[in-house]
C-alpha cells in the first residue's frame, strides 16, 4: 500500500518499522512494531499472529525457543483488533510457509517482548475475513464506520485518494496554476441545486449558503489578474442521492483566462491521463474522441453515452409515416418521432425478458415499447401484420433480430431508449469491462424549455456563455442557441464539465432576463458582486471542474462513492457514524432566532 515510503520515513521513537514493508532483505534485524492484530492461531506450541498497520501485514510468531512464557501467554489471549506493540528478530520463513499472497510472506518476526497498548473488546463487525466470507451489511459497516475503516480494501482506496490529489496539485502547479481558496461561507445562488443554508446568529432571520461550487468566485479570480487558478474544492448541494452522488463532495476546480476550448480540453486530458496512470492504466489516449450534444442524444439517447459497444438509435418516422399504425400514426401527427434500436439475437428472448425491457422504457415516461421480431424468416410482434415490402427492405433485419421502438417526443424517447441499449448490452454482454473510451460531449444547449409554460432554465449553469454564432444567427430565439460548454464522459460516467464563461456583464445581464431574473433591482440584489466584478475589466476566461469522488471511485474499481469517502452519509442523506443530522435544543434554535414548525413531513421542518 505504502511501498514507495521508505521505512526510515515512517519510523519514530517508538517503531523502527512499519508492518507491510518488511522484506528478506530485514533478515537478522532486531525491529520494534506497533499495530492491531488483524487475526491470531494458537498452535498449542506456537502462537502466530497477523500484525497489521496502514502499510500492510506480518506475522508475529511466539515459541518456547525465543519467547518467554509469559509474552507467549499474552499473544495466546490479546483479542483481535487490539493494538499492541512488540519487539523482535525478522527471520527468513521456512520454503513450505511462505505466504506469495502478503508482500511480507517470505518473513516473519519473532518477538521477543510484547505489550498490549490498546486493548479492544469484541468487535462489531471483523475487519479480517475468511476467503469467500460475505461482508457484513453497509449500514452496519457504516454505523461503525472507525472499524470498517480498518479494512485494508477501504486503506487501499483512501491511499489512491491521497495520490491522486497530491498529483493533481503537481500537475497543475507545474502548468501554472495557483492553489486559491474560496468562502465556504457565501450567499445563496442558483447554480442547479437546492442550497443548504446556515443560519446567521449575529444577523437575525439572516442565512450564508454553504456553497454548490466555487462558480462565482473563481471567475472573480479572473476579473482580480489571477489568471490561472485550481483549487480541492469542497462542495454541497441538497439534491436526491445515489451511489455515485453524496451530499458533501470534492471536485477538483479549474479556471484560466485569455484561453479557449481546445486550451482547456488539452489541459484536462493531460490531467486525466496523468491520474489514471498514477493507478495503472497506460492505455489513455492523448486525445480524446469527440461529439456533440446533438449527436449523443441522437444516436444514444443520452448526453454521456458508453461507446465501449454499438447499439445505435435511429429515426424510423419516415418508414412508420407509410404504416397504418394507430399507434405510430398519432404520435407522427402530434408532431413527435418514432425512433428505435435493433437488437442481434434479441428474437430469441421470451415474452417476459422483452416485456421486462418495456417496464424500463415505461420508467423513463414511455407509453410502451412497440416490438418486432425476425426468425427462421418470418416476422412476429403487433407490428407484423402492418409491415409493407418496402418497410421489410428499409429494416432489413436479419434472422434474430429483434427491433424495438417507441413513439414519443424527443424528451421522452431519449431517456427511455437510453435505458433498454444498456439493459440490451448487459444482456448481450457486449461490454467490455477492460475498455476505456474517453469522450468528450460538446455545443451543449443553452436553455431547455418547458413544454408547458415555455419557460427557459440554464442546462449547465446562468454563467456559461452561449455560442456567439447562434445570438447573431438566432437574436430572438435563445432556446436554439448552444453553450459554449462541455462535458467529460468515460464509459457512459460523467467525470466533469466546464464551459467559457460570460464576461461581458450586459450578455451576462440577458441570460439572467431569459431565466426570469429580468429586473436590474433583483439581478443587482443577487449576482451585484459578479456584475460589479465584470464591469471592472473582465478577461475572457473558462473552466472545468472534476468529481474528484467518482473519478476515486473508478480507480479504485470500488461500486460506490462511499467506499472511497472516509465518513460518507447514506442515500437518505444521514451520517450513521455520528448520527448527523439531529434534532437541535430550542435553546440553541432561540439564539440562532430558528423557530420549527411541527406537524410536516418527519414531525418537523
Amino acid at each position: 500500500m505504502s511501498s514507495s515510503i521508505p521505512s526510515s520515513v515512517l519510523a519514530t521513537s517508538m517503531r523502527t518499522d512499519t508492518c507491510g514493508l518488511l522484506r528478506r532483505s530485514d533478515v537478522g534485524r532486531t525491529v520494534r512494531l506497533g499495530g492491531w492484530v488483524h487475526r491470531s492461531r494458537d498452535l498449542g506450541g506456537l502462537v502466530f499472529i497477523d500484525l497489521r498497520d496502514r502499510t500492510g501485514l506480518v506475522q508475529l510468531a511466539f515459541g518456547p525457543a525465543w519467547s518467554a512464557a509469559e509474552v507467549q501467554a499474552l499473544a495466546a489471549a490479546v483479542g483481535v483488533e487490539s493494538v499492541v506493540m512488540c519487539e523482535g528478530e525478522v527471520v527468513a520463513r521456512e520454503a513450505d510457509r511462505m505466504n506469495p499472497d502478503m508482500g511480507t510472506g517470505e518473513v516473519e518476526v519473532r518477538v521477543h517482548s510484547l505489550r498490549v497498548v490498546g486493548p479492544a473488546v469484541t468487535p462489531a463487525l471483523p475487519v479480517a475475513r475468511g476467503r469467500g466470507e460475505k461482508m457484513p451489511a453497509e449500514e452496519l459497516r457504516l454505523r461503525h464506520r472507525y472499524l470498517d475503516l480498518r479494512r485494508p480494501e477501504l486503506q487501499e482506496n483512501l491511499v489512491l485518494r491521497h495520490r491522486l490529489l497530491q498529483l493533481s496539485r503537481r500537475y497543475l502547479s507545474d502548468h501554472g496554476y495557483l492553489e486559491l481558496e474560496t468562502p465556504i461561507l457565501t450567499k445563496p445562488t442558483p447554480e442547479g441545486a437546492r442550497d443548504y443554508l446556515v443560519p446567521s446568529r449575529v444577523h437575525p432571520g439572516e442565512f450564508y449558503a454553504l456553497p454548490q461550487s466555487p462558480q462565482i468566485y473563481k471567475q472573480l479570480f479572473m476579473c482580480c489578474g489571477f489568471d490561472r487558478y485550481f483549487q480541492i474544492a469542497r462542495c454541497f448541494r441538497d439534491e436526491d442521492l445515489r451511489a455515485d452522488r453524496q451530499p458533501e463532495f470534492t471536485q477538483i476546480d479549474i479556471e484560466a483566462s485569455f484561453i479557449g476550448r481546445e486550451d482547456i480540453l488539452t489541459l484536462a486530458e493531460g490531467l486525466l491521463g496523468a491520474m489514471w496512470r498514477e493507478a495503472g492504466h497506460d492505455d489513455v489516449p492523448p486525445q480524446f474522441d469527440r461529439m456533440s450534444y446533438a449527436e449523443a442524444m441522437e444516436s444514444y439517447g443520452c448526453d454521456r453515452p458508453d461507446l465501449r459497444y454499438g447499439l445505435k438509435l435511429h429515426d424510423y418516422s419516415a418508414l412508420f409515416s407509410a404504416l397504418d399504425f394507430a399507434v405510430t400514426t398519432a404520435a407522427l401527427a402530434n408532431g413527435h418521432r418514432v425512433r428505435g434500436l435493433v437488437v442481434p439475437g434479441g428474437a430469441a428472448w421470451s415474452r417476459k425478458q422483452v416485456d421486462e425491457l418495456e417496464a424500463l422504457a415505461k420508467g423513463a415516461g414511455a407509453g410502451g415499447l412497440l416490438r418486432l421480431r425476425k426468425a427462421d424468416g418470418a416476422y412476429d410482434g403487433p407490428l407484423a401484420k402492418f409491415l409493407t415490402d418496402t418497410a421489410k427492405q428499409t429494416l432489413a433485419l436479419t434472422d434474430g433480430d429483434l427491433a424495438l421502438f417507441v413513439a414519443a417526443p424527443d424528451r421522452i424517447s431519449s431517456p427511455a431508449l437510453d435505458r433498454v441499449r444498456q439493459e440490451c448490452a448487459r444482456r448481450l454482454d457486449l461490454v467490455d469491462e477492460q475498455a476505456r473510451r474517453f469522450l468528450w460531449v460538446l455545443d451543449f444547449p443553452m436553455f431547455e424549455q418547458d413544454p408547458e409554460t415555455g419557460a427557459l432554465a440554464a442546462v449547465h449553469h446562468p454563467f456559461t456563455a452561449p455560442n456567439p454564432e447562434d445570438m447573431a444567427a438566432y437574436p430572438d430565439e435563445p432556446a436554439r442557441w448552444r453553450a459554449l460548454a462541455y462535458d467529460a464522459v468515460l464509459n457512459g460516467t460523467e467525470l466533469g464539465g466546464g464551459s467559457i464563461r460570460t464576461s461581458d456583464p450586459a450578455i451576462q445581464s440577458r441570460m439572467f432576463a431569459l431565466l426570469g431574473i429580468g429586473d436590474a433591482e433583483e439581478q443587482e440584489r443577487r449576482f451585484g458582486f459578479l456584475l460589479e466584478g465584470l464591469r471592472a475589466g473582465a478577461p475572457p476566461h473558462g473552466g472545468i471542474a472534476f468529481g474528484f469522488d467518482r473519478i476515486a471511485m473508478l480507480l479504485s474499481g470500488a461500486p460506490s462513492l462511499r467506499d472511497v469517502i472516509a465518513f460518507p452519509k447514506t442515500t437518505a442523506a444521514r451520517s450513521l457514524f455520528e448520527g448527523a443530522p439531529v434534532a437541535v435544543p430550542a435553546d440553541d434554535l432561540a439564539e440562532l432566532h430558528i423557530a420549527v414548525a411541527t406537524g410536516r413531513r418527519g414531525g418537523t421542518s
